[in-house]
């Protein structure tokens, strides 16, 4: 019989984990996902996924999909998985679709959300899953240093040195900074993002926010293509995967595009 291609959409808190990926020593999210899974499926299941998250770092909108023989309700994934969970990560929807469908390849679009608490005081139950930044930040001058760096750009600069990606060629599509009371928020959508782009582009900007350099300054890093020009990679506690878009003929429902606290 041929196998059946599921997809399913998972939300987690990424910082009591080494990171999305398969660790020898550490705990994984995929691990725990691929655990509950099999436990469902009674059978060994491997996922594969939209984008792989560092230490740290949360989703909304995970996307996964795994290759299955077994017969089961998509209630019967949905509630065998969280069941089997740990209270960190819940799947949010599961569902059968086309072989061709792969999460990864198939993505159209990534939408991130990086959350910043500008306040003197660090934060308290929000620890980690926030950045703190006790420095008064100038959301404006941020914007405008924002702005530079949507379109098709070569983001070079941008990416970690462990990137492995064959190009740092990608397309933003969206890049806005919004203040909301004690609260800052970067969303970013672009078709693709490198290894630690949007962290690299938050550090940028709350330089830029802070007042220790210029707007035209992401410009100037931008056009480097250097990475060493770029500052500090921002933390990942305030980083979150919040949705991933694909075609509409492959039904994947789009549960969020944001994180709901504004």
């Amino acid at each position: 019989m041929r196998p059946m291609r599921i997809a399913a959409l998972i939300e987690y808190d990424g910082s009591p984990f080494n990171g999305w990926q398969l660790q020898n020593n550490g705990r994984s999210i995929q691990g725990c996902v691929e655990a509950a899974l099999s436990k469902v499926a009674d059978e060994p299941i491997r996922v594969t996924v939209a984008g792989r998250t560092d230490a740290g770092v949360h989703a909304a909108g995970q996307v996964i999909h795994f290759d299955t023989q077994v017969q089961r309700t998509s209630h019967a994934w949905v509630r065998g998985a969280v069941s089997n969970l740990p209270t960190e990560v819940a799947l949010l929807w599961a569902g059968e679709v086309d072989a061709e469908f792969h999460a990864r390849f198939s993505a159209t679009g990534r939408h991130y959300d990086y959350v910043i608490l500008n306040r003197a005081i660090r934060p308290t139950y929000l620890a980690r899953r926030v950045t703190h930044e006790y420095r008064q930040l100038d959301v404006a001058r941020m914007q405008q240093a924002a702005q530079y760096l949507v379109g098709t750009h070569d983001f070079n600069a941008f990416r970690s040195v462990e990137c492995q990606a064959k190009t740092s060629v990608r397309e933003v599509r969206a890049l806005t900074v919004e203040r909301h009371g004690d609260y800052v928020r970067l969303h970013a959508y672009a078709n693709a993002f490198l290894h630690h782009m949007v962290r690299n582009i938050a550090g940028v900007l709350l330089a830029i926010g802070a007042g220790e350099r210029e707007p035209d300054w992401a410009q100037a890093v931008l056009a480097s293509r250097d990475r060493t020009q770029g500052g500090v990679t921002a933390p990942p506690d305030g980083l979150y995967l919040t949705a991933v878009e694909y075609p509409e003929t492959f039904g994947i429902p789009r549960l969020s595009r944001g994180l709901g606290l504004w």
